[in-house]
């Protein structure tokens, strides 16, 4: 990998001048407590430090809502709408975001790649930068806390300007482009590199093992915690909106005042809506709050066996931005015995009748 160094005071001239490649998308402050990914007239107002954004980065490659074709019954036919993408810079993504987008990839371009996903993921240029962790981030516990590839450029904090690791060859591109305002990196950048890697990992929450969460979510669905969280829960689908790497989406066909003509439409969709289940002939296979609350859990800590990671990359935002005050992670240490190590005798002596973990009336092959 190719490392070159950025002077603080020519921080401000590299980002305008990325505006030369394409939209500028960065967080800015938007309220007293929240901040988000907007669009960048004054590079000044640029915010290095934030926490999170209120919504995750993948907006701009998974829209909220989208036509997907128009159709006209009489003729039998639809015509798909794809969209036209002009290129984009997104500035100041956290290792956690850029995770989130390595996984929305292995879900909408491996294998039965997405059209309308995949055009605006060509057009995107990814520029990371560091952070450091406040009281909801939990990246380092499932391995997202920093990131090796998945960027163009990657900006780490140095007190006198950046370090930069450069990750593609359209990476190399815009260096080599500015290369006038870029410096090679010293041995004191590299000894500042590795102190705020040092302080960053030292000012985590949370230092244990959770390789175990997803098999204990599965051996403890019948836990008393999930009956009274899902009392608490507003079922808002508020914890997938802000999720990086929350993916479901509703289709629904609009037709216009003709009766003739329409359009097909995909929308963001939540396990957490009771019509998330709701199949034909009106069974519905997460019928109540509780059974949404727990396939949530299950969904965002299965594991990733492509990216050797969770579903679930850390960034707090559930917990953040829920107006029930749902704390994600200290549901997972109860659950994996962190907050509290004893084990219950009501518990331990008591076999739950259902789950993944217990099936009734199985019985092996006799040998």
């Amino acid at each position: 990998m190719r490392y070159v160094k950025l002077p603080k005071e020519n921080t401000y001239e590299f980002l305008e001048r990325l505006k030369n490649l394409g939209k500028l998308y960065a967080p800015v402050k938007i309220s007293d407590q929240f901040y988000d990914f907007r669009e960048i007239d004054d590079v000044r107002k640029i915010e290095f430090n934030y926490t999170r954004t209120l919504m995750p980065p993948k907006k701009f490659f998974f829209a909220p809502r989208e036509k997907m074709f128009e159709f006209s019954i009489s003729k039998a036919e639809y015509k798909e709408v794809i969209p036209e993408v002009e290129p984009f810079v997104l500035f100041g993504l956290h290792a956690c975001d850029i995770y989130g987008l390595k996984i929305l990839d292995s879900v909408y371009l491996d294998e039965y790649p997405d059209k309308y996903y995949k055009v605006r993921r060509e057009k995107g240029i990814i520029l990371g930068i560091s952070c450091m962790p406040d009281e909801y981030c939990f990246c380092n516990l499932l391995r997202t806390d920093f990131e090796h590839d998945g960027f163009d450029l990657f900006f780490h904090e140095l007190p006198d300007g950046w370090l930069i690791r450069i990750g593609t060859p359209t990476g190399h591109r815009i260096v080599d482009k500015n290369i006038k305002l870029f410096t090679e990196v010293t041995q004191e950048d590299i000894c500042n590199f590795r102190e705020f890697e040092r302080k960053r990992a030292q000012a985590f929450r949370y230092h244990e093992e959770w390789d175990n969460i997803h098999y204990l979510l599965e051996l403890e669905m019948e836990h008393p915690l999930w009956e009274k969280e899902a009392e608490k829960c507003f079922a808002c689908g508020n914890c997938s909106t802000v999720c990086p790497t929350c993916r479901c989406y509703e289709v629904q066909d609009i037709v216009n005042l003709d009766g003739d003509t329409g359009y097909r439409e995909r929308r963001w969709d939540s396990c957490k809506f009771r019509s998330h289940g709701l199949v034909a002939g009106g069974h519905n296979f997460r019928p109540t709050k509780k059974d949404r609350f727990i396939n949530r859990y299950l969904c965002k800590m299965s594991f990733h066996w492509t990216l050797g990671i969770n579903f679930c990359v850390g960034c707090g935002r559930c917990t953040a931005f829920c107006p029930a005050g749902i704390d994600f992670v200290k549901n997972l240490r109860i659950i994996a015995g962190l907050e509290d190590p004893s084990c219950p005798s009501e518990l331990s002596e008591e076999i739950p009748k259902k789950g993944f973990a217990y099936a009734n009336n199985i019985r092996g092959e006799d040998i």
